[in-house]
């Protein structure tokens, strides 16, 4: 299984969105991540960068 943790405009342990993200959804200015538990977050901004192999994904929010 593949999760990943999203950041918040750049890849630093303070600026940590979510951990075990497992799914992704956008729609238009706004992304919801959701956790391996089924947890949902809702975030303003859009995608700027994702690892997948690395298991990183970073939201841009300004």
């Amino acid at each position: 299984m593949c999760l990943s943790t999203a950041y918040l405009n750049e890849k630093e342990e303070d600026k940590v969105a979510a951990r075990y993200v497992a799914e992704i959804r956008v729609d238009g200015d706004e992304v919801t991540l959701t956790d391996v538990m089924g947890m949902d977050m809702k975030i303003k901004g859009h995608i700027s960068f994702v690892d997948l192999t690395g298991g990183t994904v970073v939201l841009a929010t300004e």
